[in-house]
């Protein structure tokens, strides 16, 4: 699809554009292009609108978002679409509570092109949030997630006193936060992520593994990463944070998108794979958590089995129906 078919996409289909709304896009000096189709679309549609353009270094950090806090809270939508997500900030958090909705667009690829003209972005908001609402009925009714997959990751996740959401795109209510990420997301509980993965996906920004890397977690901090040259990569990203907060593993997703593959392309169509799980390190004040940092990051991986509790939510990367399904829909078939 072209950038404007992505832009009309996510205005008259995610973001349901009323007339007269104003429209906050917050930008950077990398993605001009992307919005300045955005913000015809948003405009045909009659909103008001508005745009913020940030430098792409400062954004990851959060301490130029965190200055925007009471401007944000102004307008009715704030599009957050620059380079990097920042969604997990403080100052996200700040807009919500004074009544703005919020959607996280972060832009970033690896190859130089699009986001907006990845056909990911045609999955049904409808179709996603029938897929997400019985497995955070399961995830809502346990206290721990245990993964594993045939490749040998075996981990468990504290939820207990935590609430699982779903993003998928739509944003209608006051306060309302949602993502691009079409996924169901819990904020663990920052010190209860214990034992390993064996990691054949992707690691956010940086992209696809090569081969499968094996990482350990006590405590609710990656301990260990192993040896290999991926492995390598993964240190030296985290360690430019230079903030021990961003080992801690504060995000469990699934990825509920239909449409999106593990490609390495983009992080954002990454995580919201179906079939995949994904663990985002630091920040997780805006899921819900208490856990600030630095920045936030994810990693993801292939075909889990997924075990909330008592209750079998995925397995071997297949949604499996629950005592609810009738209520809420069929599992996706893959």
């Amino acid at each position: 699809m072209t950038i404007e078919q992505g832009a009309r996409i996510i205005v008259e289909e995610w973001l349901r554009a009323k007339r007269n709304e104003v429209y906050h896009y917050i930008t950077d000096e990398t993605k001009l292009k992307e919005a300045d189709a955005f913000i015809r679309a948003a405009e045909n549609a009659g909103a008001v609108t508005k745009m913020t353009v940030l430098k792409s270094s400062e954004v990851q950090k959060g301490n130029t978002v965190e200055e925007m806090r009471q401007i944000m809270s102004y307008a009715d939508v704030i599009i957050g679409a620059t380079n990097y997500s920042f969604i997990t900030t403080d100052a996200v958090q700040y807009a919500l509570h004074h009544g703005a909705r919020f959607l996280s667009l972060p832009l970033s690829t690896n190859d130089g092109s699009s986001l907006l003209q990845n056909d990911f972005l045609s999955m049904s908001p409808s179709r996603a949030a029938m897929m997400s609402r019985p497995v955070m009925h399961k995830l809502n009714s346990s206290e721990t997630i245990h993964v594993t997959t045939r490749l040998g990751t075996d981990i468990t996740f504290s939820k207990k006193g935590r609430r699982a959401g779903y993003y998928n795109g739509r944003v209608g209510k006051p306060g309302q936060c949602s993502s691009a990420s079409f996924e169901v997301y819990v904020p663990v509980i920052e010190s209860g992520t214990e034992g390993r993965v064996v990691l054949d996906g992707s690691f956010g920004y940086i992209g696809l593994v090569h081969k499968p890397l094996v990482l350990e977690f006590a405590g609710g901090y990656l301990k260990k990463i192993g040896d290999t040259e991926d492995g390598r990569k993964l240190k030296e990203y985290l360690a430019g944070f230079h903030d021990r907060e961003m080992y801690c593993a504060a995000e469990f997703g699934i990825g509920m998108n239909e449409c999106s593959r593990c490609r390495g392309v983009a992080y954002i169509e990454d995580e919201s794979a179906y079939g995949t799980f994904h663990i985002g390190f630091g920040r997780n004040l805006a899921l819900g958590g208490k856990h600030d940092a630095s920045g936030h990051f994810d990693i993801v991986t292939h075909e889990p089995t997924i075990i909330a509790g008592t209750e079998t939510v995925m397995r071997d990367g297949v949604r499996v129906p629950g005592r609810l399904e009738k209520y809420f829909g069929r599992p996706a078939v893959r």
